[in-house]
Order: structure tokens, then sequence, then C-alpha cells
């Protein structure tokens, strides 16, 4: 397959390291719409080409927005690095991408050219990394997805996340500069609104990675429903925080066909093993487990947690983010809640 068209020095250099593809730097035609040609085989496409040092699922977004309003002209995106959330994002919607890490993906009638990269992202200067979504600032993320028509200052933003307004500002920031929040006003009127919240609740969730400490319990019950119920009616007499999350919250907030072997819940990060078991009424095992207590590093994990069939569930963009790192049907299961819950 070649590729041929007027390349900046950076695209070139990711598109001369992608094996099976040949660059001709050459300006790709007359059209200014189109930006390079496609050949391979007998067969001649143009596409339009952008070119991004680095794409998260929020520039994968722009993309689509970009591309859907130019139906006409297959879309390519060069990347000095992309994400795997967004090479899916893109990938679901048609667009075509190469990056510096060794990824591609090029689908047009009568071509699919597809690698997996092996490279590692390179280092860069001392720039200074923008603010990721996880912890605190995941859950200025969570307040903003859950009053999506809100306009906020970030005095109240951080009030309602509970965290400074140094890092809300800072998240604000971050998320203007992705194009996922527009500001309004100046000075002490100035407000934020959220405009993309398909795009914040991708980057979040592939950002909010969390690795809790697992605390394996077992607890007697004859089905999967009884068992949730009597551990979240337990916890909650117990007067402890928690917040049931995985195929077990799913089960009550957005039902799915799919087994429950194992209830997880999220609770207080200061709780001790000990306490756990006594609050729950649950014994502690090293295996056959049918509980998991997750504990983070902070109670982030309980922000907003809401109520159903009076037991305590991870709010529903966290739920969402859980369910999709369940190697057991999560995947399938965070779908049907974004679809019949989340509606975006």
């Amino acid at each position: 397959m070649k590729i041929e068209g007027p390349f900046e020095a950076e695209a070139l250099r990711i598109l001369r390291e992608i094996p099976g593809l040949t660059v001709i730097a050459e300006p790709g035609g007359a059209d200014r719409a189109i930006d390079a040609i496609l050949r391979f085989a007998d067969n001649r496409a143009p596409v339009a080409v952008e070119f991004k040092r680095d794409a998260n699922p929020a520039t994968a977004w722009q993309l689509v927005h970009y591309a859907q309003a130019r139906p006409d002209l297959p879309l390519l995106l060069i990347a000095g690095k992309t994400t795997a959330e967004a090479r899916e994002i893109l990938q679901d919607h048609g667009i075509a991408v190469i990056d510096g890490l060794g990824n591609a993906h090029i689908e047009l009638p009568g071509l699919l050219f597809h690698l997996e990269g092996q490279r590692r992202p390179q280092r860069t200067g001392a720039t200074t990394p923008p603010t990721r979504l996880r912890g605190k600032a995941g859950v200025v993320a969570q307040a903003l997805l859950l009053h999506p028509e809100r306009a906020w200052q970030v005095k109240n933003l951080a009030e309602k996340a509970q965290v400074s307004t140094a890092l809300t500002h800072r998240v604000l920031t971050r998320l203007e500069g992705e194009v996922i929040v527009t500001a309004e006003g100046t000075g002490p009127n100035r407000v934020r609104r959220l405009t993309n919240p398909t795009a914040l609740l991708d980057l979040w969730a592939e950002e909010n990675v969390e690795r809790p400490t697992r605390t394996l319990g077992h607890l007697l019950a004859q089905t999967p429903q009884e068992l949730i119920r009597e551990l979240g009616g337990n916890l909650g007499r117990s007067g402890g925080d928690y917040a049931l999350t995985g195929a077990a919250a799913g089960s009550l907030v957005a039902p799915f066909i799919t087994a429950v072997p194992v209830v997880e819940v999220w609770v207080a990060a200061t709780a001790a093993p000990e306490d756990l078991y006594e609050a729950a009424k649950a014994d502690s095992v090293t295996d056959g487990q049918n509980v998991v207590f997750l504990q983070a590093k902070d109670d982030t994990p309980l922000a907003f947690r809401e109520l159903a069939r009076d037991l305590w569930v991870a709010n529903r963009f966290r739920l969402y983010a859980d369910l999709r790192r369940d190697p057991r049907r999560g995947r399938e299961q965070a779908d049907h809640l974004r679809r019949e819950v989340i509606g975006f």
C-alpha cells in the first residue's frame, strides 16, 4: 500500500515506520480538501488527514464530529501516540488511524490494513503533564457527568466534588483544552458548561485506573440476589459506608443476563479487614469467595453513591467504569448500562 501527500516531518517519520506502507512525500491532489491519496492494488482513495501529537477519547470524539460533517471524504488520523479507547472509538466510526507506537487501522472498500503497535511512547521534554482524571480529579469529572446541563462556577463545582478549587480549576482547564467544556462570562460570573458528556465519560473511564486492595470473604446465601441483599443489609446496619459495584450492582440498576458469582463492594479506605467481616457477617477465606471488599487509597469510589432497591450502589458512571474492567462479560453489561441508564 502507498500513501502520497505533502506531509510534515513528524507525520512522515510516523508513516515511514509502518511496515508495508510506502510513503511518497508529494501533493495528494489539486483539490484542497484532499490531503493525501491511498493507493492499493489498482485502487486510488483520496483522504483527509489530521495530525495530532496525542489522541485520547476526547480527541477521537472531536474527529468523529469533524468526519460526520464531511461524509464524502474518508478521514485519516496520524498521531504521535493514541490510547486504546481512542483507537476503538475511531475504528467504530470508520476513521483510519496510524500512530507512532506502530498501531494502524485503515478500512476502505477493498482494503483492510491493521497492525498492533509494539513500541513504547517516547519520553518528551519536561513539560507539565495534563491533570489526569483519576482520584479526586475524577470526582470532579463525575460531578459534571451527573449534572450535564448545569452551568458551574469553579467554587460550586469544588464544593460539589468536595475537592480544592485549585484542583477543580486544573481539571476544567484541561477539559476546555479537550473541547469537552466551554467557558462563558468573565470574572466572578464566569461559568463552565459540559458540552460533550460522551467524550468526558470515555476519557474518565480510560484514565481512572484503580488498583484496589481486595479482601476476600464468604457469606452464606442460597441465591445471588439473596447474597446481594444480605451483604448490603448487613453493611448498612453496621453504619459503615459501602457501595455495591460490578455485576451485583448492575443487576439492581440495569438487569442483564449474566451470572453474579461474586459480589464486589467498595468500602471505606480505612476499614480493617476484621471490621469488614464483622459488619458483613462474612467469613475470611483465601479461595472460594463470593464477596470481595474493595478499598482504594481514599474514599473517592464512594462519591455520589446512589440507592437502588434500598441498597447503596456506586454511582452509574463509577459502575460503568468498574464493569468495563470485569473480564466476566463486564464490557457487555457496561454497554447495556450505558444504553439503558446513562443514555450517552
